[in-house]
């Protein structure tokens, strides 16, 4: 099957959350065999000669590279109108000139398409079969930040959700299929109402990469991970330093909060300056921070569909501490897989539970690496993706045959 994949962020390396579920679905149908051409936009010189890595998961590939400060303008330049700023940020005429000429020159059985802001390139498109996968609503995000920002940021924030869902409903009409990441997700999907066909497929996790190692662990360390010029993550680290580390203290003087992630601002250095706190920035690599620590905090005021830390963290082992909303995003139980709370004082409780009982702490290290992988393997995840690729392209005989995918009995 010829697929034609297009994506918001070049999937490759697969380092951040908007790569890691595009570049895994490619590397699927790469090795199922279909020629899957992909098109995304790469923001420095850097990273779109970091993308080239691409090459060996694919047939070929188009970059469109865009600067911040460009993408920034249409952006504005899209307040005053009734199309989402997250559409300018997202839109490269270069790709799009790219993708209309791939269009026009080659034959494709399938479009799949990873998130709505890049859903504009190929929307007009009539004779191939589309799928969107929304992977996150992102319009409930911009919602969430309406409420947390300060006045009179929070209208901005509101207004772009208001355009971005209507954009959202929109654009779920013009293809034959539409999905998402999480159940929750999905049903905020189907609660527009649109009259095509949805449904969702979770990501996975790389459970043999992020896996148990025999070294101790430190009872007194905690941390979080996450790129830190991400608002959700700043935001969560500002309040859980503020309101839930000294109550921590208080009771266990000597622990201690590692917050890893690149690019941190100016205010999560300044973290650094509180007692036990160390700000790492970009590290080479994540999991020696996560696997010395006694458990990972995850205590996101703002979270939309599955946080891959999250995962990451209980695939090696390590038990999680989060919050309801980011729990929403993993197949995961609380109590039984994770400890979940919603205000500091829970938040506390849940992380002295885990330090001061190392049993605790073992019982909730298994059964969340257990539950990871029976819940959240990227192999089971594509099974479900195959099943609806192969509803979407029923609808087509000539597509589906040509494709050498058998119709799906249900």
């Amino acid at each position: 099957m010829r697929i034609l994949y297009v994506c918001h962020r070049f999937p490759y390396p697969p380092k951040r959350g908007g790569k890691i579920r595009p570049f895994n679905m490619i590397r699927h149908f790469a090795e199922s065999g279909h020629h899957v051409t992909v098109c995304s936009l790469a923001r420095s010189a850097a990273e779109a000669e970091e993308a080239k890595g691409i090459a060996a998961h694919c047939r070929r590939f188009e970059i469109g590279q865009v600067k911040n400060p460009v993408q920034v303008l249409r952006m504005v330049a899209r307040l005053p109108t009734t199309i989402p700023s997250s559409m300018g940020f997202f839109y490269s005429l270069d790709l799009d000139r790219r993708i209309r000429r791939l269009l026009s020159e080659e034959t494709f059985d399938l479009i799949f398409v990873h998130c709505s802001s890049v859903a504009q390139y190929v929307e007009h498109v009539r004779d191939v079969p589309k799928i969107l996968d929304f992977g996150d609503m992102d319009s409930q995000k911009w919602f969430e930040y309406g409420v947390s920002k300060p006045f009179p940021l929070s209208l901005g924030y509101r207004l772009e959700g208001a355009k971005l869902c209507r954009e959202e409903k929109r654009l779920a009409g013009k293809f034959e299929f539409c999905t998402a990441t999480t159940r929750a997700e999905w049903e905020t999907l189907k609660g527009y109402g649109v009259d095509v066909e949805t449904d969702w497929f979770p990501n996975g996790v790389d459970s043999s990469f992020f896996c148990p190692q025999d070294e101790g662990y430190d009872p007194d360390t905690i941390c979080f991970v996450g790129r830190m010029d991400y608002y959700p993550n700043q935001e969560c680290m500002f309040d859980f330093c503020a309101n839930t580390l000294p109550a921590l203290q208080a009771r266990r003087p000597s622990l201690k909060l590692l917050i890893v992630g690149a690019d941190p601002s100016k205010q999560v250095l300044d973290l650094a300056r509180r007692q036990g706190v160390t700000v790492t920035g970009s590290v080479p690599d994540v999991r020696p921070y996560v696997r010395r620590s006694a458990l990972m905090v995850a205590p996101l005021n703002i979270a939309r569909g599955t946080q891959n830390k999250i995962l990451e963290a209980m695939a090696m082992g390590v038990p999680v501490v989060t919050s309801r909303v980011a729990a929403g995003g993993v197949d995961a139980q609380a109590d039984a897989h994770m400890l979940v709370g919603s205000s500091p004082a829970e938040y506390a409780n849940a992380i002295l539970r885990i330090v001061e009982d190392p049993k605790e702490r073992a019982r909730l290290a298994q059964a969340g690496r257990e539950r990871m992988l029976s819940h959240h393997n990227w192999e089971s995840s594509m099974e479900r993706l195959d099943r609806i690729i192969e509803r979407c392209l029923s609808r087509s005989p000539t597509t589906l045959r040509d494709s050498g995918l058998q119709p799906d009995p249900r």
